[in-house]
C-alpha cells in the first residue's frame, strides 16, 4: 500500500531527483479521480483552449500513417485529440500510444477509450526510460509533464532518441514568468488556491499546492527553449499565455542531430 501523500516530505522529494518520481506518482494516483475537473476549474476553463491549440498544431505535423506518443498522458485528453478522425492512420490498430507513471491515471484513460473499436495503447512507464524503439515515433506530445520529470535533460534525450528524423515534440506546461512582480503574484495564486483545492477535495493541501512548489525549481520559457536546443531540437512554434506562466512549444528534431553530425 503506497504512503499517503501527506507522509511524504514534499520539499525533500522535489529537490532530490532519485526520489522525486515516487512523490509525483503518489501525487497523481491521489488526484486522478478529480484531475480533469480540477484543471478546468483552476484555470477558469482556459486549460481546454490551451490543449485544443496544442492538438490543432500537433495534428498538422502528424504524417498520414504516423505514430504519436503522448507522455504523462494522464486521463488521455491529448492522445484522444491527436488520434481523433485518424482511424486509418496506423495499420497495426494502435492509433497512438499513451504513457504515464500513474496507474490510476491510466485506468481512467482506459475508461475514456473503452467504447472505441480501435484504442490507443496505454503503457505504464517512465519518461526517462521509454519502452519504445529508437527513431520510431513521428510525434510526441506532453501536457504538464516536463516539469515533473526528475531530470529534464534525460527525458529530452529519450524523446530525441525515439523520434524519427524531422519528428516533432509539442509541450504545454507551467513556467516561471520573466517579470518579477507578476511571477510573485502568479506563484502566490497557485500556492494559495492550489492548497485550498487540495484540502477541499482530498484533505491533502499539497495535492495541488504542488504546482507552485514545482515551479520553485523549474525554468522560464526561454531557459526551457535553451534546453531543447541543447538536446537536438529546434523550436519552431511557441504560444505564451498568462504573462509567460503557461507556454506551448513545438520543436522539431534537428536534421543534423538526427544524422549524428
Amino acid at each position: 500500500m503506497p504512503d499517503p501523500l501527506h507522509r511524504l516530505d514534499q520539499v525533500e522529494h522535489l529537490k532530490n531527483p532519485s526520489i522525486k518520481q515516487r512523490y509525483v506518482t503518489t501525487l497523481f494516483d491521489t488526484i486522478a479521480p478529480r484531475y480533469d475537473r480540477f484543471t478546468r476549474w483552476f484555470s477558469f476553463g482556459m486549460d481546454a483552449a490551451w490543449k485544443r491549440a496544442l492538438v490543432r498544431r500537433a495534428r498538422t505535423a502528424m504524417p498520414r500513417g504516423g505514430r504519436a506518443l503522448d507522455l504523462a498522458c494522464g486521463t488521455g485528453d491529448l492522445v484522444a485529440g491527436c488520434a481523433r478522425d485518424r482511424d486509418d492512420a496506423m495499420p497495426d490498430g494502435a492509433l497512438a500510444l499513451g504513457l504515464d507513471a500513474s496507474r490510476e491515471m491510466l485506468s481512467l484513460a482506459a475508461c475514456r477509450f473503452a467504447a472505441r473499436d480501435r484504442r490507443p495503447a496505454l503503457i505504464n512507464g517512465d519518461m526517462m526510460s521509454l519502452p519504445v524503439a529508437g527513431s520510431s515515433i513521428d510525434l510526441v506530445t506532453v501536457g504538464y509533464g516536463m516539469r515533473n520529470v526528475p531530470v529534464l535533460e534525460e527525458a529530452l534525450a529519450e524523446i530525441h532518441r525515439v523520434l524519427k528524423p524531422g519528428g516533432w515534440l509539442f509541450t504545454l506546461d507551467f513556467f516561471r514568468p520573466g517579470v518579477r512582480v507578476w511571477r510573485a503574484a502568479f506563484e502566490r495564486y497557485l500556492r494559495i488556491a492550489g492548497r485550498a483545492y487540495g484540502w477541499w477535495w482530498h484533505r491533502e493541501p499539497d495535492a495541488y499546492g504542488y504546482i507552485a512548489a514545482s515551479l520553485e525549481r523549474w525554468l522560464g520559457a526561454r531557459a526551457y527553449e535553451d534546453r531543447l536546443h541543447e538536446r537536438g531540437f529546434r523550436v519552431e512554434w511557441r504560444r505564451c499565455r498568462l504573462g509567460g506562466g503557461i507556454c506551448l512549444h513545438g520543436a522539431m528534431k534537428r536534421a543534423e542531430e538526427a544524422r549524428g553530425l
